[in-house]
């Protein structure tokens, strides 16, 4: 028998409306190091999105290093498996990988093509092994996919599928999942398990209400379930913040193990245990995450409602303050009150706890919805776009319009990727 542990989306150093959250990522990473010995587990998958920016502070760096070296000293047999999210940068993650090797961890930032065009995936093949050192499972590990790593003429085409009409991103991931897998089937002997990890979005999956963002082209980025067969015994898929499976058990999203929105305090967060007999999987077990700080969402309701619940919250002013609850306060309003802000800070005062948001919802008249007020956070650079180009052409635009729009937003986050590798680290969400 053979347990994995899958977990995705941390977002290291993630600025939570302006506030850093180590103490609460500290927190879990403590906790899941406790599962990881408590389970007795062979092998830890983390599917992307390791940072929450592609320069994260030399903090959030140091929270995962710190934990990669905690977990070889506590389980020295424990096998480690990290690949980049669409968050992370490629490169970043795979400079300390010669090193990390030495602690069974094995980082996975971007894919390469031999000079064939067809795709190295020898380096992305890393052997999972149990206590003895034996090898009983092969994991697939693929980081997110850029759209210049899997398009282009000089890649080399699978003639067993006709890719011709298809999006050209969807059919270069296809490509690269299908020639990944031949070679895991090459590679493994019998008896020895297959495990993909993929950081995508599946066909069907459920998206968060405003923490996710769009990889590409909105939903046109979307994969299908179809290119996991049946002799691929656990998916453990990252990118989506909600745990879910996706159409079997053996297809899943960890979930991130953290709010990372107000809109996912009633998410079950959770890591996933998966375990494997031979080259089938067994069982699969939710293993929910401890939520170390607590994140309130008050409203929408009128002002005396909002402050009534606000009273009624628990809250500890013995507790660190890093500790105490995040609180999001939304207020419905018959007409504007200039001092808001100051009756909700008013009631905090002397509480424990920390206001990170108050949205003021006001009435909207006939003909007003045009001029709405904007909250550019919970908008969206994309949703921003489709605003600004109703406003300026008097018609949304095109799905060919929001497509450009997409492809360059990618170039500018690759290129940040690339241009500030070796700057400063700095804070703050893409």
């Amino acid at each position: 028998m053979m347990t994995l542990i899958h977990t995705a989306d941390w977002h290291l150093g993630q600025s939570f409306h302006g506030q850093e959250r180590h103490a609460e990522h500290r927190a879990f990473l403590t906790w899941l190091l406790d599962t990881l010995a408590a389970r007795r587990a062979d092998a830890l998958l983390v599917a992307g999105d390791l940072f929450d920016v592609v320069n994260p502070s030399l903090q959030a760096q140091g929270l995962l290093y710190d934990f990669i070296v905690s977990a070889h000293q506590r389980l020295p047999m424990l096998d480690i498996v990290l690949i980049a999210g669409n968050h992370d940068s490629g490169n970043r993650v795979e400079l300390p990988a010669p090193l990390m090797r030495r602690l069974r961890t094995h980082a996975l930032g971007r894919v390469s093509w031999l000079d064939d065009g067809r795709l190295d995936a020898e380096r992305l093949l890393v052997p999972l092994t149990d206590e003895a050192g034996e090898t009983r499972a092969w994991c697939l590990a693929l980081p997110f996919l850029r759209p210049a790593e899997v398009t282009g003429a000089g890649l080399a085409r699978d003639e067993a599928t006709d890719d011709a009409g298809r999006n050209d991103y969807v059919a270069g991931i296809s490509r690269v999942h299908r020639q990944l897998i031949e070679a895991a089937r090459a590679q493994r002997q019998p008896g020895q398990a297959l495990v993909t990890m993929s950081h995508a979005h599946l066909h069907g999956a459920a998206v968060s209400e405003a923490s996710e963002r769009p990889i590409v082209i909105g939903g046109e980025e979307s994969i299908s379930a179809a290119l996991f067969p049946a002799d691929i015994a656990y998916v453990a898929l990252g990118h989506l913040h909600r745990a879910q499976q996706v159409g079997e058990a053996r297809i899943r999203y960890s979930g991130s193990p953290l709010p990372l929105d107000f809109s996912e305090v009633d998410y079950p967060h959770q890591v996933v245990e998966a375990r494997l007999d031979g080259e089938a999987l067994v069982d699969t077990t939710a293993i929910p995450v401890p939520r170390p700080v607590a994140m309130h969402r008050l409203g929408p309701a009128p002002l005396d409602a909002v402050l009534a619940e606000l009273d009624a919250l628990e809250d500890d002013p013995a507790r660190p303050r890093e500790l105490w609850p995040w609180l999001e306060v939304r207020v419905e309003l018959d007409a504007p009150i200039p001092d808001l802000r100051a009756q909700v800070e008013a009631a905090l005062d002397g509480r424990a706890l920390r206001l990170l948001r108050l949205e003021r919802r006001l009435p909207q008249v006939e003909g007003e919805a045009a001029s709405a007020r904007v909250d550019l956070e919970t908008l969206g650079p994309r949703r921003l776009f489709e605003r600004t180009w109703q406003a300026r052409w008097g018609e949304p635009p095109g799905e060919d319009v929001l497509a450009d729009f997409e492809r360059l937003r990618q170039d500018v986050l690759e290129s940040e990727d690339d241009d500030t590798a070796a700057d400063p680290p700095g804070e703050g969400r893409s």
